[in-house]
């Protein structure tokens, strides 16, 4: 959950952050409208208890997140401390809203997908990540199950992201007992992976750039290939060896997908028995690459 900050009123960074709220709880409302409260989808969390109970006692999804966000929010500020900036409380009562008022006007079924309820599982998943993603990007959170988690975190010692995958998998099989059909789980956690992946896609960016490390008695020459060739910097690791405790020169570096393709030719040519790992890398912050205060501004 977010802390609270002390933010400047109406500044620049405050309208983006509202912004990114707005636009997020709205794309999280359409993913639910849309693509999973139609075919009892349940990805976990409050929206996952709302679905299944507006199923079953008829009460909209939208009103019913927002009898559970309520309370929950001031239980976990008794319980936990001031961890629920006004934030929170804005993205839980908007996406309620915006959820009731597209149900509203759109229907219950508005795109007839039950033929395909897999591709409704990755679409809902795909807009409510984005919808996610903008929401954490603006130091909130759309508030819910995660005050369980850290509750039951707190008073059992449990990692945090154990708590939330018990309280998520327990909401989701709640599907199968209400609904009585074992597909609808399945379902569920797809939507549930798809929307991790994209909520990391927005918040860290598509990155096509490796890391390297590279283990090579021509390290001299790998080096000077990386600086006056591939024109990248990098960091010169001493070390010793496991087996004999020969002194090793370890290269750092990050390269595009290109640059490693030119250096692995190049290894390749020049020590063919060298170690290389390679590492996708998720996201680059420093000198050369996008900088930590651009990524915070």
């Amino acid at each position: 959950m977010a802390f609270v900050h002390n933010e400047i009123r109406f500044s620049k960074k405050w309208f983006r952050d509202y912004s990114f709220i707005t636009i997020g709880s709205f794309a999280v409302a359409m993913g639910y409208v849309f693509f999973i409260t139609p075919y009892r989808i349940v990805p976990g969390g409050i929206y996952g208890i709302s679905i299944v109970l507006h199923y079953l006692i008829g009460i909209p999804v939208g009103l019913m997140a927002l009898c559970f966000n309520i309370p929950l929010t001031i239980i976990g500020i008794k319980v936990l401390g001031p961890r629920f900036g006004i934030k929170t409380v804005v993205t839980f009562i908007l996406t309620a809203v915006f959820v009731d008022t597209l149900t509203y006007f759109f229907g219950g079924d508005p795109l007839q997908l039950s033929h395909d309820i897999l591709l409704s599982c990755v679409f809902g998943g795909l807009v409510i990540g984005v919808g996610v993603g903008l929401i954490l990007k603006a130091k909130a959170t759309s508030g819910g199950s995660d005050v369980i988690s850290m509750i039951l975190s707190k008073y059992t010692k449990l990692p945090l992201g154990q708590s939330i995958m018990i309280v998520d998998s327990s909401i989701v099989l709640t599907s199968l007992i209400a609904f009585g059909d074992w597909r609808l789980p399945l379902y569920s956690w797809i939507t549930i992976f798809v929307i991790s992946k994209v909520v990391d896609i927005v918040l860290q960016g598509i990155s096509y750039d490796k890391t390297l490390f590279i283990v090579s008695d021509k390290y001299e020459a790998i080096r000077d290939k990386i600086l006056n060739d591939i024109h990248r910097g990098g960091t010169l690791i001493k070390g010793n060896g496991m087996y004999n405790g020969a002194e090793k020169h370890i290269i750092f570096t990050v390269v595009s997908r290109r640059e490693l393709a030119m250096i692995e030719e190049y290894i390749n040519q020049i020590d063919p028995d060298a170690f290389l790992t390679v590492i996708n890398a998720n996201e680059i912050l420093g000198q050369g690459f996008k900088s930590l205060n651009d990524k915070m501004e």
